[in-house]
């Protein structure tokens, strides 16, 4: 029973890994479009500047989707942890499903803030540096 557990939770950040590469190879796309620019007889500088911003914004989205893809997978873990164990709990002992729910929920709203912080960090990312 726990290896097949072990074997789910690898699997499940196998699948976050993943998810997080394909959506970081967006970033790769915007070096491609600097290729194009150095065809047009523009100055050598000019080409020089334009592809280091291209790569800090190629750059921008590897780290963006890194960061909101570690973010999202742990909260998605650690929300499914205690929704198991806030409902052993409550088989455990029924009587006491007020105060289980109570602090599940509570719970769940401070996993759900710091998700939330990532994204605000994220967005940050994006449109001011």
């Amino acid at each position: 029973m726990a290896n097949r557990l072990n074997l789910k939770r690898i699997a499940a950040v196998l699948g976050i890994i993943i998810l997080v590469l394909s959506i970081a190879s967006v970033g790769f796309a915007f070096a491609d479009a600097a290729d194009g620019a150095k065809d047009d007889g523009q100055a050598v500088e000019q080409v020089q500047e334009e592809q280091t911003v291209d790569n800090t914004i190629g750059m921008k989205a590897i780290g963006v989707g890194i960061a909101i893809g570690i973010a999202a997978g742990g909260g998605g873990i650690g929300m499914g942890i205690a929704g198991a164990r806030a409902s052993e709990g409550i088989a455990r002992q029924p009587e006491a499903e007020g105060k289980i729910r109570t602090n599940f929920m509570l719970g769940l709203v401070f996993i759900e803030t710091a998700i939330i912080y990532a994204l605000l960090a994220v967005i940050l990312i994006i449109f001011v540096l």
